[in-house]
């Protein structure tokens, strides 16, 4: 199976697998809100407009604001 966009280039910008999943999901949450707020409908699915936003470089890590806490 062939996955697009690939993912070394999805992980250009976010380096690890993990962070990437929480990068995407949280900007996936981002834009399905910001679409049910002025009540537009989505034809394609928040996630793959995320992954897309990864993949052309508009999305990173710091731009996604998560932060990693120790759990000790």
């Amino acid at each position: 199976m062939m996955l697009y966009p690939a993912m070394n280039k999805l992980t250009a910008n976010v380096p690890n697998r993990y962070l990437l999943v929480n990068v995407v999901a949280r900007r996936a949450r981002q834009i399905s809100q910001e679409a049910e707020d002025l009540g537009e409908k989505i034809n394609v699915k928040p996630v793959t407009l995320a992954i897309q936003e990864v993949a052309d470089g508009m999305l990173s890590v710091a731009e996604a604001n998560i932060v990693i806490k120790n759990v000790e």
